[in-house]
């Protein structure tokens, strides 16, 4: 049977955000209803080389996936499979790195429809390369931002990152020389970093706050620290699984006695429940993402149908 090759170029074409958002609402309220399944990230590694796999089902979709990568010095590669779960057939291979990019902007933009306040109108990104951009994007997805404030420690690349965005999204994005400055007084608060360490101090927090940390999915790297999950009312994982696995955000507060896992719910459990998991306005609340399978398998699936439908792509001969 035919395989459908799909290009960054396609991705980029095919895929916008409020389309990845909404492909993600579906994934997470299928997941809490077990038509979805979702298998954590597992690494081989040699010596400047790791290859990182990742697989999940999508009954409701009818389709099955897996996303692999690598990453050396030279960067990292991405590519995702699709199947069909009737037959077992080789559907689609989907150069990933754009399909990344968008699916973790999105799963940010649906924990800030559930989660954040409704009223909120600004945003403090902490980071300015590849990924904040699409979690900006998806956070004028999820509401209607007016304003942002973005720091990294480059100043030229925190004011290249706050002119693009501003252009692309028709918002003010100011660069900012602190990440107080940032965060201060932000309803919506964003961290994509590679950083080791925390970013920012707990107690620069605002009351209402919603925390979106996104950056880190290793156990040695951290954005936040113990005051910030201590302060927390509500704290939610894309998966609490996979961030058992390999989210070291939580590593110190657990050790201090500060965090147990019993205290975290799933992305899921909170889209499924029919009240909202915001209980009051001045609630502090933290979402923890490392990235799911079911993401990519959620969103390529929703690509193949566009793709299929614009007859974009290429045949391979399988």
């Amino acid at each position: 049977m035919p395989v459908l090759y799909l290009t960054e170029s396609d991705v980029d074409d095919l895929l916008t955000m409020p389309l990845a958002v909404e492909a993600m609402q579906q994934g997470f309220a299928h997941l809490a209803q077990q038509r979805a399944e979702n298998v954590p990230r597992q690494r081989a590694t040699a010596k400047g080389f790791v290859l990182h796999s990742m697989s999940a089902t999508a009954e409701y979709l009818g389709l099955g996936g897996w996303k692999q990568y690598t990453t050396t010095s030279h960067g990292a590669k991405f590519l995702v499979g699709l199947y069909a779960l009737e037959t077992g057939e080789l559907l689609a291979l989907i150069e990933a790195n754009r399909l990344g990019q968008m699916r973790t902007g999105a799963v940010t933009g649906l924990a800030i429809q559930h989660l954040a306040i409704t009223d909120a109108r600004t945003v403090g990104i902490l980071g300015s390369g590849w990924q904040a951009e699409s979690q900006l994007e998806a956070a004028c997805v999820a509401r209607t931002i007016e304003r942002a404030a973005v720091f990294s420690p480059n100043p030229q690349h925190r004011q290249t990152f706050a002119e693009k965005m501003s252009r692309r999204l028709a918002i003010e994005v100011t660069a900012v020389e602190t990440p107080r400055q940032a965060i201060d007084k932000m309803p919506i608060v964003i961290t994509a970093t590679t950083s080791r360490v925390p970013v920012f101090e707990g107690t620069w927090l605002a009351p209402g706050a919603l925390i979106c940390a996104v950056g880190s999915n290793w156990l040695r790297k951290t954005e936040i620290d113990t005051t910030t999950l201590a302060r927390a009312t509500l704290i939610v994982c894309d998966d609490v699984a996979c961030c058992q696995h390999e989210a070291g955000d939580f590593r110190a507060a657990l050790e201090d006695g500060l965090f147990e896992w019993k205290q975290a719910r799933g992305l899921a459990d909170v889209v499924a429940e029919p009240t909202p998991a915001r209980r009051d306005k001045s609630d502090l609340i933290v979402f923890k993402s490392v990235g799911m399978a079911l993401e990519d398998v959620a969103l390529g699936g929703q690509l193949l149908d566009r793709a299929q439908q614009e007859r974009k792509g290429i045949t391979l001969p399988f």
